[in-house]
Order: structure tokens, then C-alpha cells, then sequence
């Protein structure tokens, strides 16, 4: 990997200072360099590099926006020894997210509303608003640029018009796609025509607009450095702002703070309650198709839950 570095990064030393961060995914690795330090990625799989360009393309479409601290991602390069991937990027020293919550709630908040933000601007003064924002760009359709993973998943990101549509195909059924394929599960097959159908019903009083998403905001992607909070590992696509807080919801690490400066800026909207339920469900059925079948039960409750009338 030392190699690998000084021929990239053009350094003239490189050392390893240690482990930490990879989680279940990829492998993390801090290196300390004459340029400074880095934090370095590597993933096996011959998916990895499309990975790993999906959640570089992430951190640059948040970094553009200049509100809420990432790691500035460097290179992505193929690891040509086993055809896996690696991705280099900034070192961050950070810690768990402990007096930043409230910080981080507003900033979140802050970045769902910049796109929208951005189109305003765009109505009343044209083009410049783009080159003011050094390389953020208003987006009004829902998607991504390319292809993103929420772990080593990927997500179709084509550009649509409409939320409903985005959500139910290139979220939802993507992923039951994939139950089908690997599991057969006759449950989900039948439960999810009834689903697809009230789906707009969940959205009738509300007007939903393209925000710049985290992605894949839980807890063990969010922490704090000394002087506020830092979000990392997006999967990013431009969708609805609640999608954000479904998986903040499902596993902890985020209190009152967060939610309160949050909804402070972005209140919560006619039937909250019933949506968030509904983007768990995708993160629930992303876990059944990464880790297996004991995250069945949970995907299927929500399942039957929803496929009631609205």
C-alpha cells in the first residue's frame, strides 16, 4: 500500500498509524505521509470500484455545498492484485457524536434545503447562482449523477421526474428484486402490488422537491472532531429530506438536540409518521438481501402494515 501511495499521491514516504473505521463493509487504514495523513478504503469484491467512484462522487456532491463537514475523498484506483478497489481520501481526526447533535440536526437540515435553496436563487437571478456556489448546481429531478451502494448494493440513480415513481422502482423494487432472486419469498411477492398501489396516497398533502441526501445516515457514520460534527460513507442521490432520518431512527446514536434543531428548520410534515415507516422498510429489506433473512420479520411487518389502505 506504501507503493501504491507515493505513486498516487506523489508523496515520498507513507506508514501505516493504524486501523479503524472500515466497519462490515471495507477495510479502513490510516497512513501518515509527508503531505500529511490519509485515510485509505480497500474492498475486495469486484463490485468495489464502482463503490467506491459512487461514494467519492457522494462526498464531493456534499463537500460543494459547504455546509457540513466530510472527508475530502483524493483518488479512486483499482487494486489490480485481487480486482477489488481502493479509495483515498482525507484523514479527519473525529470521535463518537457526542455535544455536536444539536450542530449536526441544523446542518442536515441546512443541506436537505440547499438544492431547493438553489432553485430559488436560480429564478431570480439565472445562470450565476451555479458559478457563485463553486460547482453546487441546482437539481430538479430525483437521482444521481452515477451509481451509488448503500453498502455493496447499487442503486439505480436514473434522473426522474417524480418522487413516487423514483422511490417504488429504484428503491423498493430494486430490492425485492433481489429477495426474489435469492429467497423466493412468496410473502413479499404478494404483499407488494397491494403496497405499490397506495403509495401515492402516503404523499397526497405534500409537495415533495429534490434535496441532496446523506443516503445511509446511521449512527456509525456520523461523529464529531473538536470543533463540529462530520458526516461520512454516503450513498447520496437527490430525493425526499425524511428519507434521510429513516435509518437514523432504526439503530440510535442521534437524541433530542438532533431531531429538535432539525425539525426546527424542516417541521414535520402531514403523515411523517406513515413515510418514515416506509423508507425504513427500504433500509430493512437492504439489510435482508446484505446480512439475511433475520431482518425478514421487520421487512415484512412494515409490509403488511402499509399495504392497508392509507
Amino acid at each position: 500500500m506504501e507503493a501504491i501511495l507515493k505513486s498516487t499521491l506523489g508523496v515520498t514516504h507513507a506508514k501505516s498509524i493504524g486501523r479503524g473505521g472500515g466497519g462490515c463493509i471495507s477495510e479502513g487504514q490510516t497512513y501518515e505521509t509527508n503531505k500529511g495523513k490519509y485515510f485509505v478504503k480497500v474492498n475486495h469484491k469486484s463490485e468495489a470500484m464502482r463503490m467506491f467512484e459512487g461514494e467519492a462522487a457522494s462526498l464531493d456532491a456534499i463537500l460543494a455545498t459547504n455546509i457540513v463537514k466530510v472527508p475530502k475523498p483524493e483518488k479512486v484506483i483499482r487494486d489490480d492484485k485481487d480486482g477489488g478497489a481502493i479509495l483515498i481520501m482525507e484523514h479527519v481526526d473525529m470521535s463518537g457524536l457526542r455535544k455536536y447533535q444539536a450542530e449536526l440536526g441544523e446542518q442536515l437540515a441546512r443541506l436537505h434545503l440547499h438544492n431547493e435553496d438553489l432553485g430559488n436563487r436560480l429564478s431570480q437571478e439565472g445562470s450565476r447562482v451555479g458559478d457563485a456556489e463553486a460547482g453546487a448546481k441546482y437539481v430538479p429531478k430525483f437521482g444521481f449523477h452515477c451509481t451509488t451502494c448503500c453498502g455493496y448494493i447499487p442503486q439505480n440513480n436514473e434522473w426522474t421526474d417524480n418522487w413516487v415513481e423514483f422511490y417504488a422502482r429504484h428503491r423498493l423494487k430494486l430490492q425485492l428484486d433481489l429477495v426474489e432472486r435469492d429467497y423466493g419469498d412468496r410473502e413479499a411477492r404478494e404483499l407488494w402490488p397491494q403496497l405499490e398501489r397506495n403509495l401515492p396516497g402516503f404523499f397526497k398533502d405534500i409537495k415533495v422537491k429534490p434535496a441532496l441526501l446523506h443516503g445511509d445516515l446511521w449512527g456509525g457514520n456520523v461523529a464529531e472532531t473538536d470543533t463540529g460534527p462530520v458526516i461520512f460513507d454516503p450513498a447520496s442521490h437527490y430525493g425526499h429530506s425524511e428519507f434521510d432520518l429513516a435509518i437514523a431512527g432504526m439503530f440510535g446514536g442521534f437524541n433530542s438536540a438532533f431531531y429538535s434543531a432539525y425539525h426546527k428548520m424542516i417541521p414535520k410534515a402531514p403523515g411523517f409518521e406513515t413515510r418514515s415507516e416506509l423508507y425504513k422498510l427500504f433500509h430493512y429489506l437492504n439489510h435482508w438481501n446484505h446480512f439475511g433473512s433475520g431482518y425478514r420479520t421487520s421487512s415484512l411487518s412494515i409490509m403488511r402494515r402499509l399495504a392497508k389502505s392509507p
